[in-house]
Formats: C-alpha cells, structure tokens, sequence
C-alpha cells in the first residue's frame, strides 16, 4: 500500500512484494522489537513512507522471519535494504535517518 510501511509475514511474501515492486525502489528495515534504535527510527521511516509515495516501505521483524535474514545476512539492526528490480543496490545499518534518505534519492 502506498503511503505507508507495510510489514512482511515471511520469505513468501517478500518475494511477492519484490516481483510485484517492478522497477520502483523497495527499502526494506530489518527491525526487532527490542532494539532502541529500530524505535527510535521507525517513526521517521512511517513519516517518509507518506512523504515519498513513489518508493515501496516494507518492514522485517528478524524475530520472526530468520530465513530473510539470512538470505540478506542482516547482523545488525536496524538494517535497511535498498532494492530495484529484484537486485540489492546498497544495504546500510543503523539508524542514521539522513543516509537513509541520501541512499534513496540516490537509487530512486
């Protein structure tokens, strides 16, 4: 859905949502409930999930989808995911929201 993070179920569902996605920039956040930074990010992703209806948000909770996690070796988190077409363009973890931003004007 456009505007909004949406989160996914399992390895399934990505995969659907990555075909689905086309061309048009994918930003995953790999997330887990119990990480402070994830939360103190989160909101500022939702916020430009609404600002930036021309890329797709999706969310993984690492607790709960451990196969995605190590199809894209997360290790730390939060860790965002950059894709286009199917094809990893960059991957960056932490919670810095300002290259978070730079990486998607980059690639989309």
């Amino acid at each position: 859905m456009v505007g909004k993070v949406e989160r996914v179920k399992d390895s399934a569902d990505l995969k659907e949502r990555l075909s689905k996605a086309g061309s048009t920039l994918v930003v995953i956040d790999f997330y887990a409930t119990w990480c402070g930074p994830c939360k103190k990010i989160g909101p500022q992703i939702e916020k430009l999930a609404q600002e930036l209806v021309d890329v797709i948000f999706l969310k993984i909770d690492v607790d709960e989808c451990e196969d995605v996690v190590n199809e894209y070796q997360i290790s730390s988190m939060p860790t965002f995911v950059f894709i286009k077409e199917g094809k990893v363009l960059d991957t960056f973890s932490g919670a810095n929201y300002d290259h978070v931003l730079n990486l998607i004007q980059t690639h989309k």
